[in-house]
């Protein structure tokens, strides 16, 4: 890692908001190629955040965030001046991805990535019926729900929080299986499991009872299998202010600020 920074990208979202301060931090900073540059500046909100870190996977480029949108759970706070001293000194968290292998019902394969969540949903006014294996090993014959959902640690404050699910340390080994609004089996809700875990989901009933499967911002209909499992081959880096780490602002969450 460079001591300078002297190569910043800077992306935003389309709000006015966000482009104009892309606008004055170009003029201030420059505007390196993203494929050049040594960090990434993301303005905007968490989609945003999600968006670039898809976007930069697998390059291992660290990408700081700062908010110029309505939710900035991942972001820093937005200033103009001082951003190569903060940049140099953030703090680094880095977090592997969920690849998703769906099948749907015409045998179609779709992998995809998730760094939040995979979630599967009901498309229809009944409820999934989902059967739910670990290594290789069915835990639950049948699940009656709108649908489950698998969680990171750092997609456990998120679509896993409104769903009751537990939040996770950032650098806790863990993966949160949390189902959506379960009514069989009646006092079911949720397993905690080792990140090495490989779940499988497997859809009843798919053409009366259909599902869709959802990584972030990738979604698979009419799915009848979901195999999930984390890919240690793909390290994502993000950088935040000290003091506001990833890690500081899950721990908050646990205690309500």
């Amino acid at each position: 890692m460079t001591e300078h920074f002297t190569a910043i990208a800077f992306v935003a979202s389309d709000t006015d908001e966000a482009q104009q301060a892309r606008t004055r931090l170009c003029e201030l900073y420059g505007d390196a190629d993203p494929t050049e540059a040594e960090v990434v500046v993301a303005l905007g909100g968490d989609g945003l955040m999600l968006q670039t870190l898809h976007r930069f996977m697998g390059t291992g480029k660290p990408i700081y965030g700062m908010n110029r949108g309505s939710v900035g759970f991942l972001m820093n706070e937005f200033r103009e001046k001082g951003l190569r001293r903060r940049l140099l000194a953030a703090q680094r968290s880095v977090v592997h991805p969920l690849a998703m292998t769906a099948v749907d019902r015409d045998g179609r394969r779709v992998e995809a990535r998730a760094i939040n969540e995979v979630s599967l949903l009901r498309r229809s006014y009944q409820a999934a019926k989902l059967r739910l294996s670990v290594d290789g090993q069915v835990r639950l014959t049948e699940l009656v729900a709108d649908g489950v959902l698998l969680a990171t640690p750092a997609g456990s404050t998120a679509y896993n929080l409104s769903a009751n699910g537990p939040i996770l340390p950032l650098d806790a080994p863990l993966l949160a299986l949390t189902p959506l609004s379960p009514f069989r089996p009646r006092r079911w809700r949720g397993a905690l499991l080792p990140d090495h875990a490989r779940v499988t989901i497997a859809v009843l009933e798919a053409e009366k009872r259909p599902v869709s499967a959802v990584a972030d911002h990738t979604q698979i209909e009419n799915v009848v299998s979901v195999a999930i499992a984390i890919d240690r081959t793909v390290d994502l880096v993000m950088l935040h202010d000290p003091g506001h780490s990833l890690e500081e602002r899950i721990l908050r969450e646990q205690f309500g600020y």
